[in-house]
């Protein structure tokens, strides 16, 4: 067992770490009750040396681990990196890089849509995750030897896992593919959150400008009460709860407090005035002012045959490929695909297009089919008309 407490300590490994040419990292971390993750526990592996550092330790300073994480000249390796990433840009401003993600690597490599750690470790490291210690929790202490051991076999595997498939990338051409997605893991913009586009996550029930401008109105305030008050979104106001208020439009506290979708265990009476003079606001707007009504989704009732030859081209590339169907294309980019041949879609570009995009516009227009091999799909050619 190495867990970290004191910031003399952390500094001393860090400065240890940085002459590593990779290092395998995870984070736990509680979320329940807070609108920003608190951060219990950081597992840092080198390799030859694995450390649990206490991020809740009295008095520990971070700031030598934040700057191992901004070193580009060490590789860092996470699984499902998001949300260990927007730790790391929440508390110190910077997006750690470069960045691996395993399981964003095991996608190229043939594992099937966003495949967990837990079937990694069992078919690349050959071991087994002790199930016990996944839902402890991390923000109690003292913390147990046998939570260490656990939290540590999160990076002591990964190292393993990392070696091997970046082996399988190189052997198999496949670098490269994993450029676009760590680009967008180490843009410090996938992390920030804009309050004025926070409703764009909500459904909304009809595309009147001034409604949407209420939504989107009332969707911000609640993201920055939320973030001000370090409180999950949903514990200021639910989302439907928004729509509904912008849906009525109420002009007083009182009258807002009689909305079916309020509840006044959260909604008191100091919030219930923060509403009315939102919607105020909205009143005084200028139409120009308004957001932009979402996209009307297009009429593809024309194109489904299409999109389901499309679908099942797509299965049979990924499959004969040996990547995952959603790092190529999802359900919407089909749909634009079958739509428009130079619609806005990574599957038409890069590395994607060879893989499936090309024949995906050739099966368009005609010059391949796909046909039944007993239980088998094949693709075939079309011999020219002309």
């Amino acid at each position: 067992m190495s867990i970290i407490t004191e910031t003399t300590a952390l500094a001393a490994f860090c400065e240890r770490a940085a002459a590593s040419p990779f290092l395998t990292v995870d984070t736990e971390f509680i979320r329940e009750k807070t609108y920003w993750p608190i951060l219990c526990l950081v597992q840092v592996g080198t390799r030859d040396e694995a450390v649990a550092i206490d991020a809740l330790a009295e008095g520990i300073d971070l700031e030598p681990l934040f700057d191992l994480m901004a070193n580009e000249d060490v590789l860092k390796v996470f699984h499902a990196a998001r949300q260990d990433v927007e730790i790391f840009v929440n508390l110190s401003g910077k997006v750690p890089k470069p960045i691996f993600d395993t399981q964003i690597a095991a996608m190229v490599c043939g594992y099937g849509d966003s495949v967990g750690y837990e079937r990694l470790v069992r078919d690349i490291a050959k071991k087994s995750i002790d199930k016990t210690m996944r839902f402890t929790d991390w923000s109690r202490r003292p913390l147990g030897d046998k939570q260490i051991d656990y939290a540590l076999g999160d990076v002591t595997h990964l190292r393993k896992i990392y070696s091997k498939l970046a082996e399988r990338l190189e052997t198999n051409e496949r670098t490269t593919w994993l450029a676009d997605e760590m680009a967008i893991l180490t843009d410090t913009a996938t992390y920030l959150i804009d309050p004025n586009n926070a409703w764009k996550r909500l459904k909304t029930r009809s595309r009147k400008p001034r409604y949407l401008a209420a939504v989107q109105a009332l969707a911000a305030w609640r993201e920055r009460t939320a973030q001000g008050n370090n409180v999950p979104r949903n514990r200021v106001v639910k989302d439907e709860s928004i729509t509904e208020i912008a849906a009525h439009m109420p002009k007083s506290a009182e009258e807002l407090m009689s909305l079916r979708a309020i509840s006044r265990d959260r909604v008191g009476n100091d919030r219930a005035r923060e509403i009315v003079a939102v919607l105020e606001d909205v009143r005084s707007m200028k139409p120009a002012d308004y957001p932009a009504p979402p996209a009307e989704r297009a009429d593809t009732s024309d194109n489904g045959p299409s999109m389901e030859l499309l679908k099942v081209l797509l299965k049979l590339k990924c499959d004969s490929h040996k990547v995952a169907q959603k790092l190529i294309a999802s359900s919407g980019d089909i749909e634009a695909i079958a739509a428009d041949d130079n619609a806005d879609v990574r599957a038409l570009s890069g590395w994607r297009l060879d893989v499936f995009g090309a024949d995906a516009l050739r099966l368009k227009r005609g010059e391949i089919a796909l046909t039944a091999d007993g239980a088998k799909i094949k693709v075939i050619e079309i011999p020219s008309q002309n």
